[in-house]
């Protein structure tokens, strides 16, 4: 079994998720009491947060690539980023670290392509909506997916709701509300897919929420890693 690097905090909501489904994955593979060989560093998601919002971005990578390669030191045999925002340097994270990093759009666009699916509607940080070197570059150009995004109202109350409520635990009715009316604009817009491409939003709604199918990135690169571990 290989050993998983994973950087997370961003935020520890989501970390806890991503550690408890390779976890029970691997012991579902493994049988008895096996569990998956993993260092995770958790960052201060303040700090983070306070550098995406400022523009720091540089900043950010070098915080990034200085714990990649520390995880590399250690012991990891691959890295996987636990935040869809964050692979935005996840290039540079490899490169610093000399080890493999499992990108969290490769597993996404499998699983959408597999579904025969060509055009997705994308609901995540206003970063991850707006930058398209996170996910949406990636899907077009390795997958020939089309990614529509929320209007520009939508995804100021998206990150809100990210920030003030998921990263602080709060999962509230009024933001479920909120997600699903976005989810059946974007279907009306052509979207025959939903991705939920920030790692918190998944905890908050699912494929109920929606008339189309939905695309859970945490699990999906959760579910990726195991098997790159295993495999």
């Amino acid at each position: 079994m290989k050993t998983i690097g994973m950087l997370g905090g961003m935020s520890w909501e989501s970390s806890a998720v991503y550690y408890q489904l390779i976890n029970r994955e691997v012991q579902k593979r493994l049988g008895g009491v096996h569990s998956a060989k993993a260092l995770m560093y958790s960052f201060d998601f303040g700090e983070i947060a306070a550098m995406q919002n400022s523009g720091r971005w540089d900043d950010a990578t070098t915080a990034m690539t200085q714990v990649g390669a520390m995880l590399a030191g250690g012991g990891a045999d691959f890295l996987m980023i636990c935040c869809n925002t964050m692979h935005l340097m996840s290039g540079e994270v490899e490169r610093a670290a000399g080890i493999p990093l499992l990108h969290i759009a490769d597993p996404l666009g499998t699983a959408i392509r597999e579904k025969g699916i060509r055009r997705v509607g994308l609901v995540g940080s206003c970063f991850t909506m707006e930058r398209g070197g996170i996910l949406i570059d990636r899907l077009r150009e390795r997958f020939g997916i089309e990614v529509l995004v929320p209007g520009e109202d939508e995804r100021a109350e998206i990150q809100r709701i990210i920030i003030e409520e998921l990263c602080r635990g709060r999962f509230l009715d009024g933001a479920r509300a909120m997600h699903r009316e976005v989810f059946d604009r974007l279907v009306a817009r052509g979207a025959e897919g939903i991705v939920l491409g920030c790692t918190e939003i998944p905890i908050l709604v699912g494929p109920k929420d929606a008339s189309v199918p939905t695309f859970d990135t945490t699990t999906l690169h959760a579910m990726a890693a195991v098997e790159m571990a295993l495999g």
